[in-house]
């Protein structure tokens, strides 16, 4: 295949001829932004998307691998052999040219800067499997269950097959491992031809010897002796001679014997690594301006749509050492409210579910969607839910998308509220601040009454090292925002399971703004499931210990709410926390029911946004070129509103350990939500079911007072 090499401001490489473009540095641009990507299909090390190369007929999908080289050692490595793109560029074009079948090399592409980025970019090759999960399907015997287009037989067959052929055209692959072979998707789908992909450690050499090939062999991860044998058997087109097959046991020992133990150091050193190294900064990501200070390293992430700190963990050290003196009265405002919080908290535990509460505070958070206007207001009305919170930026000079999407939500009858989230150049320039605020107070109040100070304020990527610092912002805030006496300020807006900064900011020994409500960003994302419990709290703990701070507060009305959750999604950089806490849509969906229905049954939580409606990594909806599809969380929110706000939640019912049956009533109706967090159960109701739906609102056959349930919800009318 004919290449041409290119070299541009940013970047260089090369391009194979036949995807030459005539504008290479127009089209690479979308190509190799990730927040352009049209779908995300790793998340790691290394991060893999698709994107649509320009073509005279429209535009073809291909397949972009970005390489990172923070460090010092994938910087060296870079420089002594090229980059990981480059060589699997090469090794692509070698492959090809033997008749190995290899997605289309389109070019490959290296950052000027040592520390830049690296990319390797091919033709997607849709309807493939990559072979793990047939070879998972067999270790467990449930190959011809899962997979009855590839049985035993055929599968290793083809593994075998492939690389014999690669061996014999002269390649030693190096990762010739069940995720690097990619099969067809079903008998008409290619044959019986694989595809050999990650190809930057594959070499060429002038002869192949039995090490070489075994050791390619014995990565593919098959449990049963007899199927190890076979495989070897159909690589070597004859029995293995004894020497054969236990040169080939042992090489497949000896690698997956380290692979296992290389897992079991990194989990147990990862709690010191990730307290000891920094997390590496996406490339995406600016670098801090030039001279910044310690406390302003921060840069704005645009695919996670919140702050990034750049600052190393020493520099975060330096500057708590530095505020002592706040932190030591932030610790005092927590010893001496502790004791009456827990007093508290220990009489609403006591008292919870004794009454009946009505179900309603169903909210969910929005930003404007340029050009897609009609379909997010058409996504609202969808929701049924009559409570909004609207994200304004006071860093931004320009708020009128932010305006235009007030007027018309509140003339539609929205209830609405307005978080004013800080940035470290706002805490830094306290007249900015209050300009900016005086600003958005006379724009916005027509719209809604209610504003939101604070946000995320314990984490210093959002600007606030010390609590003092926020309560000098808050107060000047809220002092303009008061002018109007209908206007309410709820806050303070600390994020995760952190109450302790929630109960210092609200108790603060010194001048402080006192809130009309609690306002708090209440994840559970990184215990998993909203059952599972943090330090002995579950959401239904935490809700009640947050309600137990707002109403022995000094400097708070005693109503709590939550104004931010969600648990984010798999979808690369876009995602707000790490990959090792997102999950997929469909468990997202169930999780978001589930945390309501924890959250609003116990009464002490007045309302909980979902944050928010549309965005990649987290939203309800993502706009998808220029469709709005709607995620299964969405139906999930949709479902939950239109089944149970406005009804009444009596007390929990008896049921099986670890399964959860919640009844409502209205004017006479019984309605009953149920779901089990230990997997499929089987339950009793207490009446005959004359209804039911599931998460989404989907109808399920109904027959006496027995049902199944699982992780997600579903709904009975009794």
């Amino acid at each position: 295949m004919q290449v041409q090499p290119f070299e541009l401001a940013e970047y260089c490489g090369e391009v194979a001829t036949p995807w030459q473009a005539e504008d290479l540095e127009s089209a690479l641009a979308p190509v190799l932004d990730v927040g352009q990507a049209e779908e995300i299909l790793h998340w790691g090390r290394n991060i893999l998307w698709t994107a649509k190369w320009p073509t005279a007929e429209g535009g073809s999908t291909v397949v972009v691998k970005q390489f990172r080289h923070e460090d010092l050692r994938r910087r060296l490595d870079r420089r002594w052999r090229g980059s990981k793109a480059a060589r699997n560029w090469r090794a692509a074009l070698a492959l090809q040219d033997a008749g190995i079948a290899v997605p289309a090399p389109v070019a490959w592409v290296e950052s000027r800067q040592a520390s830049g980025p690296a990319f390797f970019i091919c033709g997607y090759l849709p309807h493939r499997l990559e072979a793990r999960y047939p070879l998972r399907a067999l270790n467990a015997d449930r190959l011809d269950e899962e997979f009855p287009a590839w049985p035993r037989q055929r599968l290793l067959e083809v593994l075998a097959g492939t690389a014999r052929r690669l061996h014999a055209a002269g390649f030693w692959h190096r990762d010739y491992s069940a995720g690097n072979v990619l099969l067809p998707d079903g008998p008409a789908e290619g044959g019986d031809e694989a595809v050999l992909v990650d190809l930057n450690r594959t070499r060429r050499l002038a002869r192949l010897g039995r090490a070489h090939r075994l050791d390619d062999l014995s990565r593919m991860p098959i449990v049963a002796l007899e199927d190890r044998r076979a495989l070897l058997k159909a690589y070597l087109e004859r029995p293995p001679t004894p020497s054969e097959w236990w040169s080939y046991r042992w090489r497949y020992l000896r690698f997956h014997g380290r692979h296992r133990l290389k897992k079991a150091w990194r989990r147990r050193t990862a709690g010191w690594k990730n307290l000891l190294v920094a997390r590496k900064a996406y490339p995406h990501l600016p670098p801090p301006e030039e001279h910044a200070s310690r406390r302003d390293r921060v840069v704005w992430d645009r695919l996670s749509d919140q702050p990034h700190q750049h600052a190393s963990r020493w520099d975060k050290l330096t500057v708590r050492v530095r505020d002592v003196g706040a932190h030591v009265r932030t610790v005092g405002a927590v010893v001496t409210s502790a004791p009456r919080i827990w007093r508290r908290y220990r009489k609403l535990r006591q008292g919870l579910y004794r009454a009946p509460t009505r179900f309603d505070g169903i909210g969910v958070c929005l930003r404007p969607l340029p050009g897609q206007e009609a379909a997010l207001l058409s996504a609202v009305e969808g929701l049924g839910v009559h409570h909004l919170l609207l994200r304004l930026h006071p860093w931004q000079s320009d708020h009128e998308a932010e305006l235009q999407l007030a007027q018309e939500l509140a003339s539609r009858g929205y209830d609405l509220v307005f978080a004013l989230p800080q940035r470290r150049e706002l805490v830094r320039d306290p007249a900015r601040w209050r300009a900016a605020v005086e600003e958005l107070a006379e724009r916005f109040t027509p719209y809604g009454k209610t504003f939101q100070l604070g946000q995320a304020i314990n984490r210093s990527k959002w600007g606030v090292w010390n609590y003092a610092e926020f309560q000098a912002m808050a107060r000047s805030a809220a002092e303009i925002l008061r002018r109007n006496p209908e206007v309410r300020v709820v806050g303070p807006g600390v994020i995760d399971f952190e109450l302790h900064a929630t109960a210092a900011v609200v108790n603060w020994p010194g001048r402080a703004v006192t809130f009309d409500a609690l306002a708090s960003l209440l994840y559970v994302d990184r215990r998993g499931a909203p059952e599972n419990p943090q330090a002995g709290f579950d959401t239904v703990g935490k809700v009640l210990l947050a309600q137990a701070i707002a109403e022995t507060a000094r400097h708070c009305g005693p109503r709590s709410w939550v104004t931010e959750v969600n648990w984010p999604l798999r979808e690369g950089p876009h995602s707000p926390a790490g990959r090792d806490v997102s999950v997929d849509e469909e468990t997202y969906a169930d999780y978001l029911a589930r945390y309501y229905l924890l959250a609003l049954a116990t009464g002490c939580v007045e309302r909980v946004y979902w944050w928010q409606l549309e965005a990649r990594g987290y939203g309800l909806a993502v706009l998808e070129g220029d469709t709005l599809r709607l995620r299964p969380g969405y139906q999930a929110l949709a479902t939950l509103a239109e089944r149970l706000r406005g009804w009444t939640f009596q007390s929990p019912l008896e049921g099986p350990p670890g399964t959860y049956l919640y009844p409502f009533e209205r004017e006479g109706d019984r309605r009953l939500a149920a779901w089990s967090g230990v997997g499929v159960r089987e339950v009793e109701l207490p009446a005959p079911v004359r209804r039911a739906v599931d998460r989404s609102g989907t109808e399920l056959p109904v027959s006496g007072s027995r049902v199944t349930i699982d992780g997600s919800v579903r709904y009975f009318d009794l």
